[in-house]
């Protein structure tokens, strides 16, 4: 119990850290009169890969997966354990589930303290709400779960590879670089139809703070459109756990 006491006050920590830079930087492009109004999507992809660099390293107690669809995929891979002392059971799932959706909440939260009068400058409550959650560029629910689907297959399929490299003695040896790259990678290549999620706690923590915060002229949270970046990344991260067994051999 130590343990997972352990781990979920350092999945919380990285989880914020991960979306207070990551939100921030979307805030910092799209909001009114910020000193980075307009510097554009790639500028949004390099913050978000810098902010999953910045969350590893501080979540390093817990393994630093900062992400249910990464937990999901592990258990799917057949591990035995999370992380030394750390057995793959249902209690530390749900430990590491419930300290990534706070972490993204209080992250949110503080993204809107970070950027409180320029939230209150912009009128577009589309924009608002970006700053918090994804949303496609074309709205086909099915469509949009494929994409989700596809890009969290990378993102945990990779993730599981670097893991089993380091065993070897490979390129898991940089820590949280590999990752950033590979968010980064994402958001470039397969980020463009859905914002790329891949990540339910990214979307759906900062979509309840939007939903919960005074934010001013705020509008809907779509929370029609809300189960695709939960549902696409859960069954994204089982594929590439159970692909990984055969086509990442230990």
């Amino acid at each position: 119990m130590d343990n997972l006491g352990s781990i979920f006050l350092s999945e919380t920590v990285g989880t914020a850290m991960l979306l207070l830079l990551g939100g921030g930087v979307v805030a910092n492009v799209l909001l009114t009169k910020s000193k980075g109004f307009n510097g554009g999507w790639l500028l949004i992809n390099f913050g978000w890969g810098l902010a999953v660099y910045a969350g590893v390293i501080v979540s390093y107690n817990s393994g630093a997966h900062l992400n249910p669809a990464v937990t999901v995929g592990l258990w799917a891979s057949g591990a035995d354990e999370f992380m030394p002392g750390v057995a793959v059971n249902a209690l530390s799932i749900l430990t590491y589930f419930a300290a990534q959706m706070l972490g993204a909440v209080i992250g949110a939260a503080l993204v809107f303290l970070a950027y409180k009068k320029h939230f209150d400058e912009t009128e577009d409550a589309g924009l608002k709400l970006a700053v918090f959650s994804t949303g496609p560029g074309i709205k086909a629910y099915g469509w949009n779960l494929v994409t989700e689907i596809i890009a969290t297959f990378v993102l945990v399929f990779v993730v599981i590879g670097f893991g089993r490299n380091g065993e070897a003695g490979g390129l898991a040896a940089l820590g949280a670089l590999p990752v950033a790259l590979l968010v980064l990678a994402i958001g470039a290549s397969l980020g463009g139809p859905t914002g790329y999620a891949i990540n339910p706690a990214r979307d759906l923590g900062p979509r309840i703070a939007h939903a919960l915060l005074p934010i001013k002229g705020k509008g809907s949270s779509d929370w029609s459109y809300a189960w695709v970046p939960v549902v696409g990344p859960l069954v994204g991260g089982a594929l590439a756990g159970v692909a990984s067994t055969a086509l990442l051999p230990l």
